[in-house]
Parts: C-alpha cells; sequence; structure tokens
C-alpha cells in the first residue's frame, strides 16, 4: 500500500511487510513529529521488520501533498486520529502497536487514550503525556522551553521566518537542535515552500479548538522514550508521565541523545520498541 483516503485527503504511506512474511500477524503504525515526516523512521523500520511486524508509516495531515487543509480546526487530535484509524481499516488492521515522535508522540498518547480499543501497545518518544506536559508548562522551566509553540500562532510570520533563503533558516535551527545535517537538508527543502510549511504549523495553531480533546489515563502497556540532551521537553515533564499510566509503563532515558531520537539513535529505538512490543503480547494473549 501507498497510499490512503480520509476525510476526502489522499495520504502518503510507506508499508513494509515483516520479513519472511507477506501478512504479518502483528502491525505497528510510525507517527513523525514537526518538521519531519514518515522517513525519519526509515532506519528505524529495517529492525522492527526483521523481527516480525509490519510496518505503516505514513505522511500525516498537512505534510501529504493531498492533504494539507488550509483550517485550523482541521487539524484537531481527534481529527488526526481519524486519518490514523483510516490508515489501519484500509491496511485491514483490527489493532495495532502505535509509536509516535514529537506531535506524533502526541497524536500517539491521544490514540492510546481515546481508542484503546484499537491499540495494542503505545511507544512515546520525547513528548510526554499532554496533563504532564501541560503541569509542566505551567510550573517548570518547561515554558521557556516551549516559547516557539505561541510565536507559531501568529499567521503567516512563522511560514516568513522558516522559509527564509530558501529554507535554510529551519535548517540551521534544526542542525543546532541537534539534528543530522541530511535530515535537516530533507525537512527545510519543506520550509522553503511557505504554502507547503503551513499545514505542519497548523498542528500548532489547531490547539486552541482542541481544549475538550482530553486524552484522559493510559492503560495499554505504555513505553516512553525521553532523552538527556533534549532541548525541547524537561526532565519534570518527562518523570511525571508514569502518573498518567495506568497500564504496564517502562520509562527510558537516553543519555546523551538530542530531541531526534529516530533519526539520532534509531537502533537504540529500535531494539526497545522490540522488546516493548514482545512484553506486550503475553497480557495481550492472556498468558
Amino acid at each position: 500500500m501507498e497510499h490512503f483516503a480520509n476525510d476526502g485527503y489522499r495520504f502518503d504511506v510507506t508499508d513494509t511487510a515483516a520479513a519472511g512474511s507477506a501478512d504479518a500477524d502483528e502491525v505497528c503504525v510510525l507517527l513523525h513529529g514537526f518538521p519531519e515526516d514518515r522517513h525519519c523512521w526509515a532506519t528505524v523500520t529495517p529492525a522492527l521488520a526483521e523481527a516480525g511486524y509490519r510496518v505503516l508509516a505514513p505522511d500525516l495531515r498537512g505534510y501529504s501533498a493531498g492533504a494539507r487543509p488550509a483550517s485550523r480546526r482541521a487539524y484537531t487530535l481527534a481529527r488526526l486520529a481519524g486519518d490514523v484509524l483510516a490508515l489501519a481499516d484500509a491496511a485491514g488492521v483490527e489493532r495495532f502497536h502505535v509509536v509516535g515522535h514529537d506531535w506524533g508522540a502526541a497524536l500517539a498518547w491521544y490514540l492510546a487514550g481515546r481508542h484503546a480499543d484499537r491499540v495494542l501497545s503505545l511507544g512515546a518518544l520525547s513528548v510526554p503525556h499532554p496533563d504532564a506536559f501541560l503541569r509542566a508548562l505551567l510550573s517548570t522551566s518547561q515554558a521557556a522551553r516551549s516559547w516557539y509553540m505561541l510565536a507559531f500562532q501568529v499567521p503567516g510570520l512563522p511560514e516568513l521566518a522558516l522559509s527564509q533563503r530558501g529554507g535554510r533558516a529551519m535548517r540551521a535551527a534544526l542542525v543546532r537542535a541537534g539534528l543530522d545535517a541530511a535530515s535537516a537538508d530533507r525537512y527545510a527543502t519543506r520550509a522553503a515552500d511557505r504554502t507547503a510549511l503551513r499545514g505542519p504549523l497548523n498542528w500548532y495553531r489547531a490547539l486552541p479548538f482542541g481544549v475538550r480533546d482530553q486524552v484522559g489515563r493510559i492503560d495499554v502497556p505504555t513505553l516512553f522514550l525521553w532523552s538527556d540532551g533534549d532541548r525541547f521537553i524537561c526532565r519534570s515533564a518527562a518523570e511525571a508521565c508514569a502518573r498518567h499510566v495506568d497500564g504496564p509503563y517502562r520509562f527510558e532515558v537516553l543519555g546523551g541523545v538530542s530531541h531526534w531520537l529516530p533519526e539520532e539513535a534509531p537502533e537504540q529505538v529500535a531494539a526497545l520498541l522490540i522488546a516493548h512490543f514482545g512484553a506486550a503480547a503475553p497480557r495481550l494473549g492472556g498468558g
């Protein structure tokens, strides 16, 4: 499968079969963050497929060329979750492991909280449970780390600033935050086109419209990965995640790694995810 449709939009997806099997019993869906795309998982996917999982990695709403609505309201977590569920339906998958990084993690938390009947397990990278993030935002250094979320609310100006010099302003910011040059070049190419950048920025601009979309407590097996070199998420927010998970929970800190876990530490990420999926299986099977 290379494409799927939802809500009148067409999405691009990379569908990787499990090694030695055309139809894997278990599927994992990988959700990218800002300003990434599905290619951020390119060096994580092979290990997951080799371990026996079918991997679906979509370009999410605002990123796929055929799915760039202009309205901010089109980017609430409820609408974004609908896209992921439509992907699973198109792939013939009832329940799946969901893994997300950055904004993809926020979406994965939402799916696990609001659509637990479809989620086998949750893997969240970098961004904690929304309630843990909000609490940290009000009481720790998190507000200073998240200043850009407020700046991105201004219409037009973020697109203008990030597209400067053919996207080189975006590239420089990403490299300063620890992203490798090749990945920064890829994401900066999108930033050079203000129209293409509006959709990704609308994830932030939709926040005021989704205040009632509470994630709630998490009952599915959950793995949360955070890195101590993350400039965007403070340790207090990361450590507070445990308070919002009722199911089996594992928190891992990757030392000396920046915010960009899929690109910078793919081997560690893949190994931890495979162990997490495997640990969830006996519980799900009643063993």
